[in-house]
This record gives structure tokens, sequence and C-alpha cells, in this order.
């Protein structure tokens, strides 16, 4: 996270009951999640890697499940693995490649997509407890918001990764999330870029 989660605490004195973390990789923000005070059952993971979601099941992290989030359910497409892990993308490179040339897509494979909403009701996820919502899926993030609107109303609080230009072939911009979720009472709180990339975190507050 470019803004550190103990930051979004103290600067805007939010109440967090529980988050939904979409893009878990590795689960990297877990300790700080765990220093701001919640408990590890109150996190919710997502991880579209099956080999990363199973580690981190061995690793003894909680509530992760292992899904391709689109806006669509069962839809077969692409999905590509980057040599970094983190980049890896259901859409292609952009100016990724001319940014990051050392990043680059070592696999693809096709996987079945699934909306939030249905990953939410399949396992009985507890929505309506978790009001914060981080989303970190490379360049499909308003899809994502997207896939669960009917539980929207739950969340108060949204970090998300965001693109000032075209990072991922056809992903989605950081003025057409502001848009989608201005309808929703959601405000841009803060915003750090790395203007030289085209990339950045965005924190979002329900108004």
């Amino acid at each position: 996270m470019l803004i550190p989660y103990k930051e979004l605490i103290q600067k805007y004195n939010i109440k967090v009951s529980g988050i939904l973390h979409v893009g878990a990789h590795e689960c990297e923000e877990l300790n700080d999640y765990l220093n701001g005070g919640l408990a590890s059952n109150n996190i919710y993971w997502v991880e579209g890697q099956e080999v990363l979601a199973n580690k981190m099941k061995e690793k003894g992290i909680l509530n992760i499940y292992n899904a391709l989030i689109d806006v669509v359910d069962n839809d077969d497409v692409t999905f590509n693995i980057s040599n970094n892990g983190q980049s890896s993308s259901i859409l292609e490179f952009g100016s990724h490649s001319k940014h990051h040339p050392q990043v680059h897509y070592v696999s693809s494979h096709i996987q079945k997509t699934t909306r939030l909403d249905s990953l939410i009701e399949k396992h009985s996820i507890p929505i309506e407890r978790l009001n914060f919502l981080n989303l970190d899926i490379q360049g499909v993030e308003l899809r994502a918001l997207k896939s669960m609107e009917k539980y929207l109303h739950h969340i108060n609080y949204i970090y998300t990764e965001v693109n000032t230009e075209e990072v991922y072939k056809g992903c989605d911009s950081i003025v057409s999330i502001d848009s989608y979720l201005k309808s929703f009472g959601f405000e841009r709180a803060e915003t750090r870029i790395y203007k030289q990339f085209g990339w950045g975190d965005a924190f979002y507050i329900r108004t």
C-alpha cells in the first residue's frame, strides 16, 4: 500500500470493523491490519492465483479464497502470470512494458471468472461487517466494484490501485472509478501516484 494503513487510520480517524482484500498476493498487509486492531477472522482475502492462495492457506492464513474476479461469472479468460507475481493480470501489458521492461509474462492459462457478489454468497462471507475494501487486481478494479454493487452499501472505505494511463490494455481509469463511486456517495480523500509510471493508489471515503 503506497498510503500506509496506519496512516489512513490516524489521518482520517476511520473505524474499520472488517476488511475484504481482493488481490491478496502473499497477504503482505496482514501485520498492518492486525496492528491496526483487527482480528484475523475479520479479514477476508481473495487471490486469483491458485498456487498463491494455497501457499497462504498452508501458512495459516484464515478466510482466503481462490477466485479470478471479473464483472461476469464463469467466463473463460486468459490469466497472464508475470515473473514478479504481482503484475499478473487478465489484461495484456500496455505502458507497463515500457515502464518496467524487466517484468514480463512467463505463462498463461484459461481460468473461469467469478463475481464478488457470487463469491460472497457462495462462501457466506459476512460482508455486513466488512466495511473496508482493498482492491489490487491489475487494471480491473472497477469491474470488481461493479461485481459487488449490491453490497457496496456495507462499505465505508475503499482503497484501490488506480491508473492514470493505459498501464494494462483496456484497464480502468481513475476518472472512471471516481465517477462510479461518486454515484454511491464516495469521495476520493487521498491519492498517491507514480506519475512516471501512470499508476498509484487512491483512498475513498463514503461521505
